[in-house]
């Protein structure tokens, strides 16, 4: 696969049925942090404030979801019932997104970066 300019050719290069669910996930990331800006990073289309929050990406049998660890770890009970590891999780393509645990994680994710945010603010203002 060429290396996508955007989240729309990213979506594109994959299957109807994956391209479908990447945007169902696509909608719900944007909805739950507007005032992200849409990236790739890493090949990947990812959602960044001051940097990202959150990445996604197609594979042949489910769709990887990146928060980072925080992300899982803060979420790990419900996250749990998926296959993953310390800072991804995968959605089986044969199931429904758990699009309010999405939203949850990427809200989560947008309250933990204003805070880093605030903090280096607050860091730098010291010096």
């Amino acid at each position: 696969m060429q290396k996508p300019n955007n989240a729309d050719e990213y979506i594109a290069a994959y299957p109807a049925q994956v391209q479908a669910r990447m945007e169902e996930l696509r909608r719900t990331i944007k909805n739950a942090a507007p005032q992200a800006t849409e990236v790739i990073s890493y090949g990947m289309p990812g959602y960044k404030i001051n940097s990202v929050l959150v990445y996604f990406a197609g594979w042949d049998k489910h769709i990887g979801f990146y928060p980072g660890a925080s992300g899982i770890a803060s979420f790990k009970d419900e996250l749990s019932v998926y296959k993953g590891a310390k800072g991804s999780v995968q959605f089986p393509l044969d199931e429904p997104l758990p699009l309010d645990l999405i939203t949850r994680v990427v809200k989560f994710r947008v309250e933990e970066e204003a805070a880093i945010a605030l903090a280096r603010k607050m860091k730098k203002a010291l010096k």
